[in-house]
Parts: structure tokens; C-alpha cells; sequence
């Protein structure tokens, strides 16, 4: 789960900091966002003061109302220690008793201009993506037909060269070598690149290479949600591979349940053209065409007619 501070989002969203600047490092802990106007009118038996505490019109109009002894005990309850941050929408004047409360805290007062549905719906999308859970994996991802495709492997199995190929025939680099993997929402993982390894592709031999660079900017994304796994090992002989496609296999990462297809390599398979048609064919079974099991169905008919000539 990565970090975030008030500062990220202050930065992020362009918000002026009112007041509390000396807690603009107080990390965010939730996702959550508050609209404390049960607290503002006195009521602080469940305060989730851990959260954002978004005030818009109808709060700061109520505040504005209070005598000025409520409204300072209201602010000074609203500045808790567990609380990250204050923000202000509509650009409204920000009543000095939470200003005051506020630098007493050290708990910062940021202002924004938006509205204040449009900033609770931008923080909640910035910090379910920054705290999600992730977790990463040694593999390359690719975009491939608007598929997100992961490719493992161990080691010195070719997935750079696999990816080399994709992205010369039109498809797009995610994540090579480490793949940074989060949970953004259930059943849903998007995976990127970390910053020092963005758009660099490493070819054994070769070194590394800039693929944005070589081939442009539409060679590359910076996210992509992973859909399809492909796990390349070396052919084993002694091993029997699924040749219909009428077994699916599953590979759990967090909390979710990806198809993993494992694609033996060896001498005179061309991998690229093999992963290329393996997002293609997932994608059709999502549609609902299923090649496999239709070549089932028509050889138990065949197999039926068969065995009841007159059927």
C-alpha cells in the first residue's frame, strides 16, 4: 500500500492551503470521505475523524449560524488529532474559529474552487488507486487488443523478446521485469511500471532499450488492468499439455482470480504470434465463442451418431 500525505493532495488537486501548514506531511490512512454536518450541528458520538472532512455550502452556511462559543467548541472538536485534513469547496470564506482551531491542531485547511460532489468524487478516485493493496511480480505486461496480458516466467525465458515482437507488430508496453500490482476495486487489478522503469524494455544482449523512444509515445501505456496470464516455461517432454483449451486454469494475486494459460516454449514456436492469439481468443470467449467447446460438442454428436446408426 503506498503512502499519502495532505501534501500529495494538495499538489494533486491544486488546493491553497488556509491554515495548519506544519501538518501538511499527516499521512491519509482511508479511502473514506466525511461530510461532518452532524458534527458541525453538535453530534460527535461516531465522528470518523480519521477521514477527510469535506465541508461544502450547507456546512460552513450552518457553522456561520452557531453562537460564538459552539462554534469554537465545534471546531476544536473537528481538528482532532487523528484528523488528516479540512477542505473547504465552493471557494467560501472559511469562518476564523476554524482557522484558529485549526493552527492550534496543526491540522491543515485547504480551499478548493470545485463543487463539493466533484472533489469528493476526485479524492475518492486518487486515493482508492494510491491506497489500494499491491503487490508485485517479476513479468512483463502488455496491452494486447485492449486485453491486459501478463507474462511470467522464469528467468532468461524470452517474455522481453515476446514483448519486443507485440510492440513491432502495434501493441503497447506496460511493465517489463517488475510489475507493480494493485487492487483498485474487487475482482480488479491494474498494473504499472515502477518510476524508474517506465517504458524501458531489457533485451539479453542488447541492453536496455527506450521504447518510447524507438517506437512512440502510442507503443506505450503507463496502466493497464490485467485480464489474461500467460506463464512461459521450457517444454517438458514428460509433461502433458491441455491441447483442446477445455481446461482453465486460475492464479490468485491479492484478492483476485486471473485465467493463467502455461505455454511451453521450445525451438520453432513463434511465442509472439502464440501470445497475440491467446488474447485474441480470450477475449472471444468472454464474448461468449468458446472454439473448444464447440469442437467438443460436434465430436459427442459425431461420437453419438456413431454409436445409434439409426439415431
Amino acid at each position: 500500500m503506498d503512502h499519502v500525505t495532505v501534501k500529495d493532495v494538495m499538489e494533486r488537486f491544486g488546493l491553497e492551503l488556509a491554515a495548519g501548514g506544519e501538518g501538511l506531511g499527516r499521512h491519509i490512512a482511508t479511502t473514506d470521505i466525511s461530510r461532518p454536518g452532524l458534527e458541525v450541528a453538535g453530534f460527535f458520538d461516531h465522528y470518523p475523524a480519521n477521514r477527510i472532512q469535506l465541508l461544502g455550502r450547507s456546512e460552513i452556511s450552518f457553522f456561520s449560524m452557531l453562537p460564538r462559543l459552539d462554534k469554537m467548541e465545534r471546531a476544536r472538536r473537528l481538528c482532532s488529532p487523528d484528523t488528516p485534513m479540512l477542505a473547504v469547496c465552493h471557494g467560501m470564506r472559511i469562518p476564523p474559529e476554524l482557522i484558529h482551531a485549526a493552527e492550534e491542531a496543526q491540522v491543515p485547511v485547504l480551499t478548493s474552487g470545485l463543487t463539493t460532489t466533484k472533489l469528493s468524487s476526485k479524492l475518492t478516485d486518487f486515493l482508492e488507486n494510491r491506497l489500494a493493496p499491491m503487490t508485485a511480480v517479476h513479468g512483463v505486461l502488455l496491452d494486447i487488443y485492449g486485453l491486459g496480458v501478463l507474462i511470467t516466467g522464469k528467468s532468461g525465458i524470452g517474455k522481453s523478446e515476446v514483448a519486443l515482437d507485440l510492440v513491432k507488430r502495434g501493441h503497447r508496453l506496460v511493465a517489463d521485469d517488475c510489475v507493480e500490482i494493485r487492487q483498485v476495486a474487487e475482482d480488479t487489478l491494474v498494473g504499472n511500471a515502477p518510476d524508474l522503469l517506465q517504458h524501458l524494455l531489457e533485451i539479453r544482449g542488447l541492453g536496455i532499450i527506450d521504447v518510447r523512444m524507438l517506437f512512440g509515445a502510442s507503443a506505450i501505456r503507463n496502466y493497464k488492468r490485467i485480464t489474461l496470464i500467460i506463464d512461459l516455461e521450457n517444454w517438458d517432454p514428460q509433461r502433458s499439455y491441455d491441447r483442446l483449451g477445455l481446461e482453465e486454469e486460475k492464479q490468485r494475486i491479492l484478492d483476485t482470480e486471473l485465467t493463467r494459460l502455461t505455454v511451453p516454449v521450445r525451438p520453432g514456436r513463434n511465442m509472439s504470434s502464440i501470445v497475440e492469439v491467446a488474447a485474441m481468443n480470450h477475449r472471444m470467449k468472454a464474448m461468449g465463442m468458446n472454439a473448444a467447446e464447440k469442437f467438443s460438442e460436434r465430436l459427442n454428436d459425431m461420437i453419438g451418431r456413431e454409436q445409434d446408426p439409426l439415431a
